[in-house]
């Protein structure tokens, strides 16, 4: 257990996570969140309660992985 474990994900639809990403901000933004501050507590807690209802939000959110939002969050955050 000494050993690094290698993480990878075979995730090819980064653009249907921004849909669904874009469409949850949008409903929380309605709602009158701080979308930022509420998906980035969905994201470090799992918690679906962080994200609205409104517009079926907290159904879509669920429809993303977490870590494989993370890999394309760090991935477009250093990307030239």
């Amino acid at each position: 257990m000494d050993n690094t474990r290698k993480f990878k994900f075979d995730f090819n639809n980064a653009d249907e996570m921004k849909l669904i990403l874009t469409q949850v901000y949008d409903a929380l933004k309605d709602k009158g969140y701080n979308p930022i501050n509420q998906i980035v507590g969905y994201i470090l807690s799992e918690d679906p309660t962080y994200i609205t209802n409104h517009n079926n939000a907290r159904s879509l959110i669920r429809k993303i992985d977490r870590d494989e939002l993370l890999q394309e969050l760090v991935k477009s955050y250093l990307a030239d």
